[in-house]
């Protein structure tokens, strides 16, 4: 968390409105999520904060944001997430993490539907991972975490794309570890 806020507070270049959101209660938070002209740090702010605090306002500002094509946004939205506990989270990050056109983008996602344990995490990591196993894929992160939340999921589904995941170099060290979590008897 300090390391988002940190992040945050030098973005808004010391800005009197930073230190104004930090001190905001839920109702004003989720009032300046609505307001026109507030930059990304500090709706961002604003939808971080609520995530955390589990007020459910902060899902579509925090979907968003775990869509964003800058890395730390979308792990700051993926821990929020994660912290809210809103049901529809999961969907989401599927429908993420399956985009097609924004696979670069899918890594936060990914993570995100590992750590919620949901009934469509395996069933997602298992489809974008197949997707992902052709010879010169780009994003072999997405895959390797793909295979490291399926091992973390160890769910018996995985078996078949885990081994094929063996044969590609970035791959095949996690995917025999997951395998072998997949056998091991808990």
């Amino acid at each position: 968390m300090n390391t988002v806020l940190e992040r945050l507070r030098t973005e808004s270049g010391e800005s009197p409105r930073y230190g104004e959101l930090l001190a905001a209660d839920p109702d004003a938070l989720a009032a300046s999520l609505t307001s026109a002209g507030l930059p990304l740090w500090a709706r961002e702010l604003a939808a971080y904060r609520l995530g955390l605090a589990g007020d459910r306002r902060a899902f579509e500002p925090l979907v968003l944001l775990l869509n964003h094509r800058d890395p730390p946004r979308c792990a700051a939205a993926a821990e929020a997430l994660a912290a809210l506990g809103d049901p529809r989270t999961a969907r989401a990050a599927a429908a993420l993490a399956t985009n097609t056109l924004r696979t670069a983008y899918a890594l936060q996602p990914v993570r995100l539907l590992t750590a919620l344990r949901a009934p469509e995490s395996a069933p997602v990591l298992i489809a974008t991972l197949s997707r992902l196993l052709s010879p010169h894929e780009p994003y072999w992160r997405v895959a390797l975490a793909c295979v490291e939340g399926l091992g973390a999921l160890a769910d018996p589904r995985a078996g078949e794309v885990l081994a094929r995941a063996q044969s590609h170099p970035r791959l095949a060290v996690a995917a025999t570890a997951a395998l072998r979590r997949l056998r091991t008897p808990r």
